[in-house]
């Protein structure tokens, strides 16, 4: 019995590593979505192994008149995940990772009062993407985030983001 459920691990095992799609050495590009309103992201990828990447994404913001209560919101954010990639079928990947970012915001209230502050949070990423046969990089993935030091409400922030990258 030992002996099958040996052989089943290594046969998964083999499977996922047969399947291991080869990723660019980095792409670079944006990632628009809705996290708190960030909006856009610089986001860069660079290889690391076979299929493991690590991303970076600099995001900001400046709104003025934020959910119509007179706030004027400065904010800027720098996240880090380390990522594992695993082929679908051709060009299609998935993807899951995890990390964190720390960011910075500011806000003055109606009443010309200024609010300044830091945060720190932890991620994690999960998302589909699909690598053309030019060196064009589209994905769509989910980043939950936790923490945040009472930027998030009740210290929870995601979204859901489209990713257009450049590879080279």
């Amino acid at each position: 019995m030992k002996k099958i459920i040996l052989s089943a691990i290594m046969l998964m095992g083999l499977t996922f590593a047969a399947q291991a799609q080869d990723i660019s050495k980095n792409a670079l590009g944006l990632r628009l979505g809705g996290n708190n309103g960030f909006g856009g992201e610089i986001s860069y990828q660079r290889k690391l192994a076979t299929d493991n990447r690590l991303e970076l994404d600099l995001g900001w913001r400046n709104r003025s008149n934020y959910n119509n209560n007179g706030y004027d919101d400065r904010a800027i954010k720098l996240t880090g995940l380390y990522q594992w990639v695993w082929n679908i079928d051709g060009g299609f990947n998935w993807y899951a990772g995890v990390g964190g970012g720390v960011g910075s915001y500011s806000y003055d209230d109606n009443n010309n009062n200024s609010y300044n502050d830091t945060f720190a949070f932890a991620a994690g990423d999960i998302g589909l993407e699909y690598n053309f046969d030019f060196p064009l990089l589209i994905s769509l993935d989910f980043r939950p985030e936790f923490g945040g030091n009472g930027y998030y409400k009740n210290n929870y922030g995601s979204d859901v983001a489209l990713g257009l990258r450049y590879q080279f």
